[in-house]
Formats: C-alpha cells, sequence, structure tokens
C-alpha cells in the first residue's frame, strides 16, 4: 500500500518499514523548538525531572522572539532563564537580541530545517515548516520538556487531505489569500488532526515564501500539520542554506487519502478573513466602508522578504492614510537587512509607516501594536481571535501583504487595484 509524504517521514522516524494513519508512533525528532513563552516552562520540568543532560545540544533550538526587545520585568526574567539555560548546556541554536529574528522564518533561512525532518515545536504555528517538506507540529512544553531529555515524540500517524490547486492567480492573490480561502472552504475544523497536503499547478509555481505562509497557517484549519513535497523550488532554497544531509520524499500515487479537493483558482480575488474567525473568509470585493486604525504587516505569517516588496510595490509615492497607524516588521534581521539594501524600508518610511524589529508582539497582543477599544486593525498575521491584539471589543481583518497596505492608503479595507 501507497503511504503519503506525512507518513513515509513519520515511518523513517519511527524506524518502521510503514505506518499507517490512527497508529500510535513514538519517533526520533530532529529540531525541538521553544521560544520565550514556552521554554521557560519546559525548561522547569526538565530541571524538575532532573534531566541532567540535553539529547543533543544541536537539535534544540531556542528563539527568544515573542516578547523581546524585552517589554517588561517579566518578560526579561523569561529570557534570562532560556539565556542560562542555553549556556549551562551548550545549545548551538540560542539566538539573542541582535541576532534573532521570528522562529518560523528564521529556522527556514537558517538551515536548520530541512526536507524530511520532524520538528517539533512548543509553538502551535511550528506547522510552517512543511513547506519544506518536513513534517512539523505544534506540541506543549511538557512534551517539550520530555523531547529536550529523551530525543523522541509520541504521535498518532494522521490522515491526509490533498488539496489540488489549478489554474493561473490572478494580480495581488498570494499564498495567504490560497490558504485565507482553503480555511473559509472547509472550516476551522475541517482537517482536525489531519495533514493538509498542498499539491497542484499553483502550488508547483508558488514561490517557497507563500508556500509557507500556507502551511503556516494549516493549524487554523485544525491540521496536525501542512506539506508540500519538496520540488526543485524547494530545494533551491534549502542547497544555499543546508547544515546537513536531507532526504526529500514524495507521496505514492497510489497513497489514500480521506479527502481529495480541487479548487479552481482562476477567478479568486484576495481574500480577507474578518473577527473573530480565520474562517470568516471572503472576497476583498465583498467588503466596503470597513474603515480601519491600524495596519500591521509582518509575522511568522507574513514578514518575509516578498511579502514586503508586495507591500513596497503598493505603497511606494504614497503616504499612509493619516487616521492609519501602519507598522512593519521584518521577520529576520537578514530580511530586514536584505529590505535596506533594496530600498523598502525607505519607501516605508516614505510613505510615513514605522518600522518594528524582528518580533511575534503585536500578533499575540504582546507589545508594538496593541489595540484599544473599538479599533479596528488590517494584519497579515494568522489569528483575529477576540482580544487577539489587544482590548477585547478591538477587531482584527486577516489578509495579504498587498491588502493590507492599500488598506493603509485609503484607511478602509481595499482591493489593491483601486490605488496602484
Amino acid at each position: 500500500m501507497g503511504m503519503t509524504i506525512s507518513q513515509k517521514i513519520l515511518a523513517d522516524k519511527a524506524g518502521k518499514k510503514e505506518v499507517q494513519p490512527g497508529e500510535i508512533i513514538s519517533a526520533k525528532v530532529d529540531v525541538a523548538l521553544g521560544n520565550d513563552i514556552t521554554a521557560p516552562i519546559a525548561i522547569k520540568l526538565f530541571e524538575k525531572y532532573e534531566g541532567k543532560k540535553l539529547f543533543d545540544n544541536e537539535k534544540v533550538v531556542f528563539v527568544p522572539d515573542h516578547f523581546t526587545p524585552n517589554k517588561d520585568i517579566k518578560s526579561a526574567e523569561q529570557c534570562r532563564i532560556l539565556r542560562e539555560f542555553a549556556k549551562k548546556h551548550n545549545v548551538k541554536y540560542y539566538f539573542e537580541i541582535g541576532r534573532v529574528g521570528i522562529e518560523h522564518a528564521l529556522l527556514p533561512d537558517k538551515g536548520i530545517v530541512l526536507p524530511g525532518d520532524l520538528v517539533i515545536g512548543a509553538d502551535s504555528h511550528t506547522c510552517t515548516y512543511g513547506a519544506l517538506g518536513a513534517f512539523s507540529t505544534g506540541i506543549g512544553s511538557t512534551d517539550l520538556a520530555a523531547t529536550m531529555m529523551t530525543g523522541e515524540i509520541w504521535l498518532k500517524v494522521p490522515e491526509s487531505i490533498k488539496f489540488v490547486y489549478n489554474g493561473k492567480l490572478q494580480p495581488f492573490v498570494s499564498g495567504k489569500d490560497l490558504i485565507l480561502y482553503t480555511i473559509g472552504l472547509i472550516g476551522v475544523d475541517g482537517a482536525n488532526y489531519k495533514s493538509m497536503e498542498f499539491t497542484g499547478d499553483v502550488i508547483d509555481n508558488l514561490p517557497i515564501d507563500g508556500r509557507l505562509t500556507m502551511c503556516n497557517m494549516a493549524v487554523e484549519a485544525g491540521a496536525k500539520n501542512g506539506i508540500i513535497a519538496p520540488d526543485e523550488t524547494t530545494l533551491k532554497f534549502v542547497d544555499k542554506r543546508k547544515r546537513r544531509e536531507y532526504s526529500a520524499y514524495q507521496s505514492d500515487p497510489e497513497a489514500e487519502y480521506s479527502d481529495v479537493i480541487e479548487i479552481d483558482c482562476s477567478n479568486l480575488e484576495p481574500q480577507v478573513s474578518l473577527p473573530p474567525s480565520p474562517g470568516n473568509a471572503k472576497s476583498v470585493r465583498e467588503l466596503s466602508d470597513i474603515f480601519v486604525d491600524q495596519v500591521v504587516i509582518g509575522s511568522c505569517t507574513n514578514g518575509r522578504l516578498r511579502d514586503l516588496e508586495e507591500a513596497a510595490a503598493i505603497l511606494k509615492g504614497k503616504k499612509v492614510n493619516p487616521n492609519v497607524r501602519l507598522i512593519i516588521f521584518p521577520a529576520t534581521q537578514e530580511i530586514y537587512s536584505e529590505a535596506l539594501k533594496r530600498g523598502l524600508i525607505e519607501i516605508f518610511i516614505d510613505a510615513e509607516a514605522v518600522i518594528g524589529p524582528p518580533t511575534c508582539g503585536p500578533c499575540l497582543g504582546g507589545h508594538m501594536g496593541i489595540l484599544a477599544k473599538g479599533e479596528k486593525c488590517v494584519a497579515t498575521t494568522n489569528r483575529n481571535f477576540v482580544g487577539r491584539m489587544g482590548h477585547p471589543e478591538s477587531e482584527v481583518y486577516l489578509a495579504g501583504p498587498s491588502v493590507a497596505a492599500a488598506s493603509a492608503i485609503t484607511g478602509k479595507i481595499t482591493h489593491p487595484e483601486e490605488v496602484v
């Protein structure tokens, strides 16, 4: 019987010839990730249960990116725990301020995650790395602590849903629009504990940044992981960055799926998900006169270089609406640096946006962009739950960088073609 790419990776990590959906396995982990919120809890458990030594100091990765630069004493203490533990155990991939970036942009760019890897992370959007052909999923801090000691994780092998995207994308339609449309189609529980496998001509032609965006939001449909089989685009990306060898798996033609969903993308418009759910996706043309107070462009979903380029193409030569605050966060130091070299930062500043350091801050209502009561925000982030970005009576509308930039100019949710 054939296997999906997810089954093949899990079988390899479990030391088995094959695995089947529903099977419980114990699998060896290639990367175990924690951040400044989740890793301190794992560290306390690691020490409580007398963990003496990490299973591999090159496979445990710490990225203090949520409340850094530290916003208060509590976040400073959280980061101190992380810093001291990393030093004590000689953690190779610990990223201090000045070298840190948003974790799900940083790890691919640093070549830490590769095709065929099993990656677990104490952060729900760890599923991002499926874009590189890795099986990656979010876990809790307790599981992270156990993995830090043993190097293994138990998993139930998920069923897979194959999504086939065909057609030719219209202008301003990106990976963000594809995944918002998909979540709107199947609902936020449409892929519960399943693998979302993205395929088709549109995916073949989608740049790696767009693929990372799609896999990042698989968890918003309840999925265990999102994944795209490695192709020439993937290998071109990873071969420039890899720090070790890897295995590129493909699904077998006879692999079984719980469902196959085909989507004709030819007439797909830029999407906006209305609060309070990523599943409330609508075409931007269906929305009118939704005035906004703030626009955020960045996060692990859309803070990559191509996202900034899309925003800059809209904002060049224009000004942000005087009633709007535009906040832009390059996802890593390298992306920030490249954006400077390409003149993107100058475009943003000329448009009267403010540029922040790489941080998850505003996405989770942490810092650097908190919304007040009644305020509305268009954000390229991944969640728009009640109170996600600030006051419980504020609202977050999810969109891609082009819609976000266009909305910053007009002061209301806007199709990009209206301002270019």
